[in-house]
């Protein structure tokens, strides 16, 4: 069996966003519960959103980069120089293709863009090894978000 070939790209019009929202939704609200009221928030107007889109244009997964104030307030120091990865979801069938570290690596990528120096980011704690992988190291102790176990993770760019 072949791996369906896929792109990633920066979502840069309504139809991508709207293709990462419902990554998001079938992701978070629909497998994991977390409440629809709090997936969506005021951050994702100015965030960086990158999608993962199959040749055949079905989308595959999602991620954003939060950046300036809006990452500070997330970050471990408040460093406008950190950017915040977040959101980073991959459909069911989409899993075990290398979609999700090509996403990190995107979001990454626009990091760099922007001229930040680091990235953070919240992982569920399941999610630890696949971030570890990429680089990123655990700081600070474990703390729920919508339920969810989650890790502080930083990457050095």
């Amino acid at each position: 069996m072949s791996t369906p070939a896929y792109e990633v790209r920066v979502a840069e019009d309504a139809t991508d966003r709207e293709a990462c929202f419902a990554v998001r939704r079938d992701v978070f609200v629909v497998e994991q519960n977390v409440p629809e009221g709090i997936e969506y928030d005021a951050h994702d107007a100015g965030a960086v959103h990158v999608l993962a889109v199959r040749e055949d244009g079905v989308p595959l997964g999602t991620g954003r980069l939060l950046h300036g104030a809006a990452a500070a307030a997330k970050n471990g120091d408040g460093d406008p120089a950190v950017g915040s990865l977040g959101r980073l979801a991959v459909t069911r069938d989409a899993r075990g293709l290398g979609v999700g570290a090509a996403l990190v690596r995107a979001v990454e990528e626009a990091a760099r863009a922007r001229g930040l120096t680091a990235v953070d980011l919240h992982a569920q704690t399941h999610a630890l090894g696949f971030y570890e992988r990429l680089g990123y190291q655990v700081y600070g102790p474990e703390f729920p978000d919508a339920g969810i176990p989650h890790r502080a993770m930083r990457r050095v760019l």
